[in-house]
């Protein structure tokens, strides 16, 4: 699709220099702002239409959708055990939610319109209140539309502190999005049926904190805490650190055990999800470049980041760190787990014949009727408030097989609960790590368990939100 803005390739790429004293120090840099509040006080959101550059300053404002008037909203931070009082004021001409992505929370807390609480409306307001009972990467977006709320910029970070931080020398936050911008330089329309029936809205013009691509001051021996979270629609990122092995510490928000990325190895993030890792500066001169890119697409590569070395901090970067502490997520016991199977059908070149819709099997004068192609068990689901696929017992031990039927990659997240990764293709996940979103290749099963020890009604989808809008959701309920 033709842009106004110049597009990614190998051969062209520009970067903007992001504040390179503000590296190292701690500080995010531009132009994420932090939401800052003492414990107890209400922060607010308020999303509303807005105008943000993400061309840069060299090209004219986009209209978006935002939090506060920026894209990302401001980043909420609280401490572990914390109590996160939120004030959302709505300001856009239709309803809307917040969904507080990976958090274990309340459900009447989740943000699921019909399902934890009733739309905001227009000029309306609701408030959120909840203990931030896990420390990690989080991110708070809409629940209602969210293909085009989400994808218009309504999105932000929510970072939970541990009670004891880790050694680093700075932290950086590198939220990631991608835009689909016409040649007159604003969004392209939303709906479109192909997006809906293939892989998702997947832009021509890539943002790291809503803005180009930056270049980030890093000096040999320091350590940073870098932060990922994938905002996208649709875009999976692959992310390769040219000249370093960033250390893995945490997915989802979770502590893994501490590992280096192979020198071949990206760091792969499907919508919705995140990544903690350490970044050591190497030997590497001051004044040498090192690009970050995205390689996961097979017929491109686009930057994200460049590291541009300053002088050094040390002679040598700090050696293996200690594992972040652990979150108090309960263990399921396998052994005694009971087990489900759910299967996700439908989507272009997929088995779309094997779906009911309102009860009735999916034909294509149904699915152009409804807009819906994929389903989870074979229902496709026309919004949020439908029958659950499953009912646990509080308390449950539950162990399911995922099954992706399709021919597209699915990201499935699931709300309340964080699980445990255990095997893909029923090979042994390398230390079952903590997820709550799990990115399912075409064709792949993977399991997962968990405690079903927070009641209530919780969405489980695809986090490619056309997907989601076009069926693929449903509803685990705790009780």
């Amino acid at each position: 699709m033709d842009s106004v803005f110049p597009p990614f390739s190998p051969r062209r790429r520009r970067f903007l220099r992001a504040g390179a004293g503000l590296l190292g120090t701690g500080l995010l840099p531009l132009p994420l702002r932090a939401l800052a509040a003492s414990p107890g006080e209400v922060r607010r959101l308020h999303p509303a239409p807005a105008a943000w550059r993400l061309g840069g300053d060299a090209h004219p404002p986009v209209d978006v959708w935002a939090y506060e008037g920026t894209v990302p909203g401001p980043v909420l931070r609280v401490r572990q055990g914390e109590r996160l009082r939120v004030r959302v004021d709505n300001g856009l001409d239709e309803p809307t939610s917040v969904h507080w992505h990976g958090l274990r929370l309340p459900n009447a807390m989740d943000g699921v319109p019909g399902v934890t609480q009733a739309p905001i409306a227009p000029g309306a307001a609701f408030d959120y209140a909840f203990h931030a009972v896990d420390a990690g990467t989080f991110w708070y977006h809409p629940h209602i539309r969210s293909e085009q709320q989400v994808g218009r910029g309504l999105y932000g970070a929510l970072i939970v502190e541990e009670r004891e931080p880790p050694a680093v020398d700075g932290e950086w936050l590198w939220v990631l999005d991608d835009w689909r911008i016409t040649r007159e330089g604003q969004l392209a329309a939303f709906g479109n049926w192909h997006d809906r029936s293939h892989g998702g809205r997947v832009g021509n013009w890539t943002t790291v904190n809503g803005t180009p691509p930056a270049e980030h001051a890093l000096h040999r021996g320091e350590r940073v805490r870098l932060r990922l979270v994938n905002a996208a629609n649709a875009r999976i990122f692959g992310l390769r650190f040219g000249g370093h092995r960033p250390w893995l510490m945490a997915l989802d928000g979770h502590p893994v055990p501490p590992r280096r990325l192979d020198a071949d190895e990206p760091m792969v993030l499907g919508p919705g999800m995140r990544a903690d890792l350490f970044l050591d500066g190497e030997a590497h001169e001051p004044g040498s470049g090192h690009e970050v890119f995205d390689a996961f697409a097979r017929e491109a590569t686009a930057p994200v980041a460049r590291l541009r070395y300053a002088a050094p901090r040390r002679e040598a970067a700090p050696g293996e760190p200690a594992p972040l502490p652990a979150n108090p997520v309960p263990e399921p016991d396998l052994a005694r787990a009971e087990r489900h199977e759910i299967t996700l059908d439908g989507g272009a070149m997929g088995n779309i014949d094997a779906l009911t819709i309102d009860g009735r099997p999916a034909g294509m004068r149904l699915i152009r009727e409804t807009g819906l192609m994929w389903g989870i068990n074979g229902v496709a689901a026309g919004g949020h408030h439908l029958p659950p696929a499953l009912t646990l017992a509080r308390g449950a031990h539950v162990r399911l097989r995922l099954r992706n039927n399709t021919a597209w990659p699915h990201p499935m997240h699931l709300h309340g609960h964080a699980f445990r990764v255990l095997t893909r293709n029923d090979a042994p996940v390398p230390d079952r790590p903590w997820q709550d979103t799990v990115l399912l290749d075409r064709r792949e099963t993977a399991e997962v368990a968990f405690v079903a020890d927070n009641p209530g009604d919780w969405m489980f989808h695809c986090h490619i939100l056309e997907h989601q809008a076009a069926g693929m959701m449903t509803l685990l309920r705790v009780a």
